[in-house]
């Protein structure tokens, strides 16, 4: 499989694993390390970064994995900031998923915020994955000013609904200068398996591994799933046609 790179590092994995919502520890390293992830994306508000032996990040295993801080529940750009700021004055790589939601219920990301805030965070320093809405004229805007990737939604995150903004991630990925990872709303193998055909760098995972009954199990299926999608992108699919054409002659042994 050939690597995946993002700012100055490579990755041989092309699936992300989010780190919510598990019924317990063991559960989210068994969909860790199943998944062959090698980048794992945690809330900032969720974890004690200054204790880190006191709280989930004690389960990470940091020679294996990326800890990739994400800004989930930051409400505008300066509390984006701020959080990634936080990150890495407590000893965390200057790398940040930067995710800006203000609406509690549908945790859609504010596009304004977001550009706002990655600006400022790249002229820090930090290689910054934006997460945003399937919008290519702000993927446009977030590539100019210079983040590592764009990370457009599938769907809503948590739903499971799979690859809903379909046509327009097409449009960022054709358009992209950078790698594109399709965040949120992936609940089956099948959905990572179908962002993957259309061409997207990589997928994160979260909340199907979550809820799954086996999330080791469902990690690795996922597995399949990204590497099935990204041989098929590479080996070339053929392209969808309107009427039927058979693909053996009809002549030769048939009578008129």
């Amino acid at each position: 499989m050939d690597k995946l790179k993002i700012g100055d590092r490579e990755f041989t994995s092309r699936l992300m694993v989010g780190t919510g919502k598990f019924p317990s520890n063991a559960a989210m390293v068994a969909a860790m390390e199943q998944s062959g992830c090698e980048i794992v994306t945690v809330a900032l508000r969720r974890v004690d970064i200054d204790n880190p032996e006191d709280s989930m990040l004690s389960h990470i295993d940091r020679s294996k994995y990326l800890l990739l801080p994400n800004t989930s529940g930051a409400r505008d750009a300066e509390e984006a900031i701020r959080l990634a700021r936080l990150a890495r004055a407590a000893g965390c790589e200057p790398w940040v998923k930067l995710e800006v939601t203000p609406d509690p219920y549908y945790l859609l990301p504010d596009p304004i915020e977001t550009l706002k805030a990655a600006e400022i965070l790249v002229k820090e320093g930090f290689t910054v994955l934006p997460y945003i809405n399937a919008d290519p004229i702000l993927a446009k805007h977030l590539q100019e000013v210079g983040t590592a990737t764009v990370m457009p939604l599938g769907a809503p995150i948590g739903t499971n609904k799979g690859v809903k903004t379909r046509d327009s991630i097409a449009i960022i990925i054709e358009q992209a200068t950078v790698p594109v990872v399709v965040d949120a709303g992936l609940g089956a193998p099948s959905h990572a398996a179908e962002a993957m055909e259309m061409g997207a760098d990589a997928v994160l995972v979260n909340t199907a591994f979550a809820v799954a009954r086996d999330p080791g199990a469902m990690g690795a299926a996922f597995k399949k799933g990204v590497e099935a999608g990204r041989e098929a992108f590479l080996a070339g699919l053929g392209e969808q046609k309107d009427k039927a054409e058979a693909s053996s002659p009809l002549t030769g042994f048939l009578r008129d």
